[in-house]
């Protein structure tokens, strides 16, 4: 058995990949896969592919073309989440902020620099008209760390994927102000340049288990109880995510990568637009 460490945040997303694990449809292919939780998200698991702690990881598209940009030598493999992922733009239940307009100027809440909820408060920003030199953040971590944050006052807002802070929303915990989807394709399977030049079959192997899943998966009798048991979640949440979520099973294309790297060169988050094989695994 070839041992593969792969890393991912614990949402729903993710639940194909735990589904092919408990199936043992890896195991079938003479490989041990070994998933790590990353509650910190892609700030954290762009330093774990630069360490090498990890292979492979499904990481958002613009925080590890970010990393690859400046030096992590990683590839993007392929997508993995084809469709844009709704940010969701929350504060405080108690909080004195009615618009987003009100948050002009106030901090935000973010897992960590290079992270998607960094990248996206600067999206944001620049969708609004402000300043981007003007923004204040406060290093959260994770999602329990925001709640602290907020209720405690020592950030204004916090963006996340809005379905996996629904039900904080529904807790009266947060108030949910707008949503920022972005504007490319929002999840992607990265693997360390290491990794793939070892292993390139064994990652061929891996992608065909996956694609296989991702391509059923919402074929699944009764997908969305599941998800709504597993992930705590209501189920007419669930079904309004299924219909707006789409799974990719082929590479990022030159196209949305150009994009991805246009919108952080204006944003001035990277000095200057890369070649696709800079970042793209043929």
């Amino acid at each position: 058995m070839k041992k593969v460490k792969i890393a991912g945040v614990p949402e729903h997303f993710n639940l194909p990949w735990h589904m092919a694990i408990a199936d043992g449809a890896f195991e079938d292919r003479g490989i041990d896969l070994s998933w790590t939780d990353i509650p910190e998200g892609t700030g954290r698991m762009s330093q774990m592919l630069a360490d090498g702690e990890t292979d492979l990881a499904i990481i958002l598209t613009e925080g590890i073309v970010k990393s690859i940009s400046e030096g992590n030598s990683t590839k993007i493999v392929q997508e993995y989440i084809a469709s844009p992922l709704l940010w969701g733009i929350h504060v405080a239940y108690k909080s004195p902020y009615g618009t987003l307009a009100d948050l002009k100027g106030t901090k935000a809440a973010i897992s960590r620099k290079g992270s998607g909820s960094h990248l996206m408060a600067f999206v944001n920003a620049h969708n609004q008209g402000w300043n981007t030199e003007n923004l204040k953040f406060e290093i959260i971590h994770n999602l329990d760390g925001a709640v602290a944050a907020l209720s405690q006052g020592q950030a204004d807002y916090f963006m996340w994927e809005r379905f996996t802070t629904k039900p904080l929303v529904d807790a009266k915990v947060f108030r949910r102000l707008d949503d920022c989807p972005t504007p490319w394709p929002c999840f992607v399977l990265a693997a360390t340049d290491d990794f793939i030049s070892n292993n390139s079959s064994l990652l061929g192997h891996i992608l065909e288990v996956i694609n296989t899943y991702t391509m059923e998966f919402k074929k699944i009798p009764s997908i969305d109880r599941t998800i709504a048991n597993r992930y705590g979640q209501d189920v007419t949440d669930v079904r309004r995510w299924l219909s707006l979520t789409t799974w990719g099973q082929q590479q990022l294309s030159s196209q949305s990568l150009k994009d991805v790297q246009e919108r952080l060169v204006s944003l001035e988050l990277l000095s200057q637009i890369r070649k696709d094989d800079r970042f793209l695994y043929p």
